[in-house]
């Protein structure tokens, strides 16, 4: 039976656990803080799924820190990703180790020895961007690869999201300063908590050839209260490797919730989005003629809270039966979004445009600030 540890006991935590027990997997999921391992038995899981699996097994992390599971997820705040990342891969690495979105903080603290410990032990390193992975996004790519939409014009994308959401699925916090989400520089903020939209912009980006994001300009809006310094806006305007311009947005103020992303193509366009309705992810297309005549096309995809977290439990799957695949959710691709997100905290701190160059290998990028 295949062995899962995650590692953290907060929402996330659970939403992997349920997700790795659908599988039928044997579950430990660990916290060093006794308090969470109760909430997550009496609260968070049996108020989510019905009643608590007493499959799962609870455990301190330190516990079992020793024991060899086939794949590790970590599920905690961004600022200790890296570090039990690196814990991990010298004491027990397993097949497949992941790690929740954002990888780091903006810093980039530790990617370099964490490549490396990956590439030593043999690990297969993935973030958990798993937008990439679900039902929507796979349909849009199928339509894009069978409607093409002509020359791609620009992409635009936005994770605008008021964060209430956040604290009413962690009611033991109060706001952003009783977590990192109150501090941009320890992974929080629109830039780092919503760094969803970043990544789904490059990965569509990559789909329709536009190759990597090379330049950033960025402006963010800063709140600093309450001992506390985050972003709440974070607008981008990025080019691609290619010379595709397109935009970002992500902030924590909006409601309702917009998750969108469009393509916009010479012939038509592509739109994906997240929560269409309460029930369901989207994608609509049109393709149109000279005169500009066409119809749109749209799918409604049934979505539960779950879902966001299934396919990602199932790329696991695969890649522990082959860790050579080409994941969309390596560290390569994760480590690429890092490197916007240090580059759009540069450009709003500097007033200048941002390049990211990639010459130092495809994964560990340099910043370089261009007046």
């Amino acid at each position: 039976m295949t062995r899962v540890k995650i590692v953290g006991a907060g929402s996330v935590g659970n939403h992997l656990a349920h997700a790795c027990r659908e599988q039928g997997w044997s579950v430990t999921l660990c916290d060093r803080d006794p308090e969470a391992l109760r909430r997550t038995r009496e609260e968070i899981h049996p108020e989510r799924y019905g009643s608590w699996d007493d499959a799962i097994q609870l455990a301190d992390a330190d516990e079992v820190a020793h024991e060899v599971f086939d794949a590790v997820l970590i599920g905690t705040p961004p600022d200790s990703h890296v570090p039990l990342a690196l814990e991990q891969l010298h004491r027990a690495p397993p097949r497949v180790l992941f790690i929740e979105k954002p990888l780091c903080t903006p810093d980039l603290a530790g990617c370099e020895e964490l490549v490396r410990s990956a590439e030593a032990r043999g690990s297969f390193v993935g973030v958990g961007f798993n937008h990439r992975l679900t039902e929507n996004t796979r349909l849009a790519m199928r339509w894009l690869s069978d409607n093409p939409i002509g020359r791609v014009l620009t992409l635009r994308a936005m994770t605008r999201e008021h964060w209430g959401g956040i604290f009413a699925a962690h009611p033991w916090l109060a706001g952003p300063k009783d977590s990192y989400l109150g501090e941009t520089a320890r992974g929080g903020g629109a830039i780092g908590e919503h760094c969803h939209a970043i990544n789904i912009w490059q990965y569509f980006a990559r789909a329709v050839g536009a190759g990597r994001i090379q330049e950033v300009s960025a402006m963010l809006d800063w709140v600093e209260e309450d001992g506390v310094r985050y972003d709440r806006i974070a607008q981008l305007s990025v080019r691609s490797e290619t010379g595709l311009v397109g935009t970002v947005v992500q902030d924590v103020v909006t409601r309702p919730a917009r998750k969108w992303l469009r393509v916009e193509g010479s012939q038509g366009f592509l739109e994906w989005e997240v929560g269409a309705d309460p029930s369901h992810d989207a994608v609509r297309t049109r393709l149109t003629g000279s005169d500009g005549a066409g119809q749109t096309l749209e799918t409604r995809i049934p979505k539960t809270r779950p879902d966001d977290f299934r396919g990602e439990i199932l790329h696991i799957a695969a890649l522990l039966q082959d860790t050579r695949l080409d994941s969309p959710v390596s560290l390569e691709r994760g480590l690429e979004t890092m490197l916007v997100i240090a580059a759009a905290i540069r450009s709003s701190e500097e007033g200048r445009m941002v390049r990211i160059d990639y010459t130092r290998g495809a994964s560990l990028g340099a910043l370089s600030t261009v007046a």
